[in-house]
């Protein structure tokens, strides 16, 4: 599988450059991390919640964990994780565990924690497999984040 056509699309429709970088097959965020030979603190997690208003995408490093209390503190909701079979129905075209943290592709509320906007840096987020990530400038990833949420989300 090549890149999500959704996320392909959307990163032409933004006029962003970014590359693929190709790694062995992975399920986890830090595997994909050392796997691609990245620092993990460079590839952008997604964490899918749910509540009553809909779905929220928390977008965090692949070397932290969303911090789900603080989250429902900040925004006075009562987010859960969603479950797979809702994941995968959302992401049609990724494989399950393997999505992309550009929710606005998918029309998704973002919520991106501050540690990933580094304009010097490069950023990593899934391609929509587990073989492939993009890579983003740190400003073209900011450009993207641009109607997100920011703040400390995790621990």
């Amino acid at each position: 599988m090549a890149i999500a056509l959704t996320l392909q699309e959307f990163l032409d429709w933004e006029k962003v450059n970014y590359s693929i970088v190709k790694h062995p097959f992975t399920l986890s965020s830090l595997s994909t991390a050392e796997a691609a030979h990245i620092p993990a603190d460079h590839l952008a997690k997604t964490v899918v919640l749910v509540d009553d208003y809909g779905f929220v995408m928390v977008i965090v490093p692949a070397n932290q964990h969303v911090d789900l209390p603080r989250l429902r503190n900040i925004y006075n909701r009562n987010f859960m994780l969603a479950n797979e079979d809702e994941i995968e129905e959302l992401f049609y075209d990724c494989e399950q565990g393997a999505i992309p943290a550009l929710g606005e592709a998918y029309g998704f509320e973002m919520l991106v924690d501050d540690t990933l906007m580094r304009e010097n840096d490069n950023i990593y987020v899934e391609g929509g497999d587990h073989r492939a990530l993009i890579r983003l400038n740190g400003q073209d990833f900011k450009h993207l984040m641009a109607h997100a949420n920011h703040g400390h989300f995790c621990h």
